[in-house]
């Protein structure tokens, strides 16, 4: 008689499903479990708007950006401060671990505007012998330092470090000659750059002045 109240008991306790000869049973989950549940969603919600907003976080960005800072602290250590001059980005252009570097800056500030590989986009084509705002190598530096065509060409010489617009200089100045791009010759053919031999040669003659 036992057994019979006992499966009566059970069979009253047996939720209304059955699933693969499986039945449940009518179990509710515990009072805390629901706690817990709706205090982490509480916690959550607050968490993330102090992640955006709280003085108290050290963001991602923030995180990386210290990084990086540090990064090229240590990488700039090495080259001293340089210097917007012909023989400094002459040497940069032939210097293989630096223009991998400038090519890691075009990549990027600048494929928005002249594709990946120099050949204009909204931006003009880097890669011809032919530019509107330069005549000579060290009129890069000014192009990316100060911006120019009225703000279309944004200036970032308060984003960049100055060592990094005198790399980016040189990187785009290894471009020209390269190829021809899309969009065709935009603005005026100039002279060639100088080479090393010739920047040595000017500076040997001002040093003995």
């Amino acid at each position: 008689m036992a057994d019979r109240n006992d499966n009566m008991s059970d069979a009253n306790l047996i939720a209304g499903h059955e699933y693969d000869g499986i039945q449940e049973f009518d179990n509710p989950t515990p009072s805390w479990w629901h706690a817990i549940w709706f205090g982490s969603m509480l916690i959550s919600v607050v968490y993330f708007y102090m992640s955006l907003w709280s003085p108290m976080f050290i963001h991602q960005t923030d995180r990386l950006a210290k990084a990086q800072e540090r990064e090229i602290q240590i990488l700039f250590a090495e080259l001293g401060t340089l210097e917007n001059e012909e023989q400094t980005i002459v040497e940069l252009m032939d210097d293989e671990k630096w223009m991998t570097f400038g090519a890691a800056l075009f990549q990027g500030s600048c494929v928005s505007c002249h594709g990946p590989d120099g050949g204009g986009a909204v931006g003009p084509d880097l890669l011809d012998h032919h530019y509107k705002n330069i005549s000579e190598i060290t009129d890069i530096y000014a192009v990316i330092n100060d911006g120019a065509a009225r703000g279309a060409m944004p200036a970032w010489g308060q984003r960049l470090h100055p060592n990094e617009i005198v790399l980016l200089s040189a990187y785009v100045a290894k471009l020209r000659g390269s190829g021809d791009g899309p969009l065709g010759p935009d603005g005026e053919e100039i002279a060639p750059w100088p080479t090393s031999s010739e920047t040595q040669t000017s500076e040997e003659t001002m040093s003995s002045r």
